[in-house]
Parts: C-alpha cells; sequence; structure tokens
C-alpha cells in the first residue's frame, strides 16, 4: 500500500466513532442517579415539581416489570402552584456522546408539555438539544437546538435528513438556533418535525418509539424508530451510527455554527403544563376547552395518560 493511501486510512478512520455504553438507567435502578427537580419551572408552567420523597410517597413513580413510569397526578384538583408532575435532571453532565431513549409509552394531551432534552448550564451559552418534544394533542415530534447568537442551520443541506424545518412567523425555515432569531417565534430555535407518529397519541398507539441522538464536534443528528426497526448493533449496546442511514434531524457545524455553542448536557426527562408553549397555543390546539390553567387545574382524570413508560435510557461515548 502507499505512503498515500496509508494516511488516507488515518484520516478517515476517526470518523467510524466507536461507542462504548457510559451510562445505563434501566431496571430496579433507573431512578437512582437523577435528581428530582424541585423548583420553579423556567417555562412557567402550571406545574409542582415534586421532591423524590414525594413522588415516591404519591405514587407518582414506580418501577414494574423492568419499565420505569412516570406520572402527573391524576387524581385531584390541582393546588394554587400548578399540577403535580415529576421533572427528572441526571446528576451526570455529558460532554457528546449518543443519547438514547426506548420508550413504551410517553405523555400526550391538552394542556401536556412533554419532553427529553439535554441542557447546559447558564442557559443559554451552553446549548439546549431538544430530542423529543411537542405539546397539547400533536403527533409529530420537534428536534430543535436552542443557543446564543451566531449559529444558524439555514445552509444545512435539505437532502441531510428526512425531517423539515418548521416555519417561522414569516413563513421561512426556522433554521436559526438563536432563541432571540428574527423572524422567527421567541426561543423557537432551529426546529426540525420529525413527520407524524413520532409523538403523542399515534406513537403510543404503535408501542413507543426509539430516539437516538448523537452529538460530536462535527455536528448533532436525531434518528427515530419504531420498535421493529431498532438497528441490531444498537441493541447490542454496540451502536454504529454511520450505518443507520439518513436521521430524521441534522444540525451540522462549521463556519455558521460552531461547536462551542454546545458545553456538558444534563439530560432531562419532565412533564409540565400550559407555560410559554402549551399555554401559547392551547385555545388553538383544543378549542371549546376553555384557559389552560383552568383546564389542567379542574380536570384531573384528563391526565391518566399522561404518564411516562420509559424501558430504558443510555448514554455511549
Amino acid at each position: 500500500m502507499s505512503p498515500l493511501a496509508l494516511l488516507s486510512l488515518f484520516v478517515i478512520l476517526p470518523a467510524c466513532l466507536s461507542y462504548t455504553l457510559k451510562a445505563d438507567y434501566s431496571g430496579n435502578t433507573f431512578f437512582d442517579n437523577w435528581m428530582f427537580y424541585n423548583y420553579a419551572d423556567p417555562t412557567h408552567g402550571y406545574v409542582y415539581f415534586v421532591s423524590a420523597d414525594q413522588a415516591w410517597a404519591w405514587g407518582l413513580v414506580k418501577v414494574q416489570n423492568g419499565q420505569a413510569f412516570i406520572y402527573p397526578d391524576a387524581g385531584n384538583i390541582a393546588g394554587s402552584g400548578g399540577r403535580s408532575s415529576v421533572r427528572l435532571q441526571s446528576w451526570t453532565a455529558f460532554n457528546t456522546g449518543l443519547f438514547v431513549i426506548d420508550l413504551a409509552h410517553m405523555p400526550h394531551g391538552c394542556g401536556t408539555w412533554p419532553a427529553f432534552w439535554l441542557c447546559g448550564t447558564d442557559w443559554p451559552y451552553n446549548g439546549e438539544i431538544d430530542i423529543l418534544e411537542g405539546v397539547n394533542e400533536m403527533t409529530n415530534d420537534y428536534t430543535t437546538l436552542h443557543t446564543s447568537d451566531g449559529c444558524t442551520m439555514q445552509y444545512e443541506y435539505s437532502g441531510s435528513f428526512t425531517g423539515y424545518w418548521n416555519q417561522g412567523t414569516a413563513g421561512n425555515n426556522a433554521s436559526n438556533c438563536y432563541i432571540h432569531a428574527p423572524n422567527q417565534y421567541d426561543n423557537q430555535g432551529c426546529s426540525i418535525n420529525d413527520g407524524y407518529g413520532t409523538y403523542g397519541s399515534p406513537l403510543n398507539s404503535n408501542g413507543g418509539g426509539v430516539f437516538a441522538t448523537q452529538w460530536t464536534s462535527s455536528g448533532i443528528k436525531t434518528w427515530i424508530w419504531n420498535h421493529n426497526q431498532v438497528p441490531s448493533d444498537l441493541k447490542n449496546n454496540n451502536p454504529n451510527p454511520s450505518s443507520w442511514g439518513l436521521p430524521k434531524a441534522n444540525f451540522d457545524f462549521g463556519s455558521s455554527c460552531s461547536s462551542s455553542h454546545f458545553g456538558p448536557q444534563n439530560i432531562i426527562i419532565d412533564l409540565t403544563f400550559c407555560g410559554d408553549w402549551a399555554g401559547a397555543t392551547f385555545t388553538q390546539d383544543c378549542p371549546g376547552k376553555g384557559s389552560c390553567e383552568d383546564f389542567v387545574k379542574y380536570n384531573p382524570q384528563a391526565f391518566q395518560d399522561a404518564y411516562w413508560q420509559i424501558n430504558y435510557v443510555k448514554v455511549f461515548q
């Protein structure tokens, strides 16, 4: 083999990342390595995030048959502070990696705002990566990045992912990740619509799914599969994203968005109500139900299906 060919091997091979399982949140120990966030909701939701002691005492979390269940209070009229719910945040912060959640069921319904996401400290300067997020009765997942100024994906090749850009305020692509970008809703971020069935009721009807997000120095990609489509290498804890085909969402780093917009990220799983997004679109999404806060407060039975049922969360690096 020529010296030039040898050199090319050294250039190409490092791009084929080899992953090792670094964190496994599953089974009877699922809840052991999370902080139960017991503070006011930064997205101004009508919610009371409970402590760990309250979550266990009130039956809002449990492990059954190896699956983690996370519930809101669906039995009582909510107090003045909002409907009781759970927000988990990993004690560990991760700097790049492959983040995977295997769901059997996710929350949905009018007034709800569930999310599986990553967030850095000193927001938005260390970035935010929303992997699974939506509100009310949405049926399409939105995968979104939120950053400080100077990060845009307007030049991202549309053929590099199978989803499509959400729209800004002027019918433009919402491809600017800056939280105060012009011609976008405030804090909209660069947001890709992953298509029907990736969120809410249709996802649950199909038995849930698996969401995998790869974050490297080159960019961020998200794949979504039904359970019968999950790659065998991922099932065997030997993931090879280069063999997975086009992702649902793709955000490449480069001259238009440096990787420095993202610092170490904690994993967050939560369900809030109303707030900046679900509350803002409630009358449009759920007509005839009055105000979002009144609906959430006085209709506990409406949230019996607003629970997480999680097989695992894994991080590979």
